[in-house]
């Protein structure tokens, strides 16, 4: 199967179109395995996904075989349950979120079962803030470096969370913590990012 640094280079989160077009540049490459092109497909009905051609995306992931591999299982439920949230269907979301969180578990898919629990903090906003911590604590004893990145990005989304709940102590703790993790295993980005989050929830609790 396919490591997520990999199809981490095909995406541009910022140009869903851009990443349509590569993901259909990989699956016409020979190199890649059956398997390997059922993974490609699932990122190619996200990038679809989010350009709003919904019944698309619905369909291409209906169109693949995930019997035979099982991270191709959990990689259709997580971006069936994306997609339902995307197109505002998050009750229907929920369920298919979890399974892929628990699937990804046993299955040893650390990065997925964290992606999972994060969606599912979009796709069940009463309880967001229960599955972003356990988001959290998944992936703070994640063996894999790559998933360990998350840690800056579910930070800083709890710190958003308590920030606007008004809850500004905790989520200036939030904030400092995704700068920490920004500094160790994620992104220039995601450290000026936490840096912003920081001034702006200090200048609230100064005014508040």
């Amino acid at each position: 199967m396919l490591d997520q640094q990999t199809l981490d280079r095909l995406w541009n989160f910022t140009d869903p179109a851009l990443s349509e077009q590569r993901f259909r540049d990989a699956l016409a490459d020979p190199a890649y395995t059956t398997d390997e092109k059922a993974e490609l497909t699932t990122q190619l009905g996200r990038a679809i996904g989010l350009q709003e051609r919904y019944e698309e995306a619905d369909a291409l992931l209906d169109s693949i075989d995930c019997e035979e591999e099982p991270t191709v299982g959990v990689r259709v439920l997580l971006e069936r349950g994306r997609l339902l949230t995307s197109s505002g269907h998050a009750a229907m979301a929920a369920p298919l979120l979890e399974q892929a969180a628990e699937l990804g578990d046993h299955l040893g898919e650390e990065f997925l079962a964290v992606d999972a629990l994060h969606m599912l903090a979009e796709a069940d906003p009463a309880h967001a803030e229960a599955w972003t911590r356990s988001a959290l604590e998944y992936a703070s004893t994640a063996h894999d470096r790559h998933t360990r990145r998350w840690m800056a990005e579910l930070h800083s989304s709890l710190g958003r969370m308590l920030h606007r709940a008004g809850r500004f102590t905790e989520a200036l703790v939030e904030f400092q913590l995704a700068e920490q993790w920004a500094e160790q295993a994620g992104t220039p980005v995601q450290q000026q990012q936490a840096r912003e989050a920081i001034l702006a929830c200090e200048l609230d609790m100064a005014t508040n």
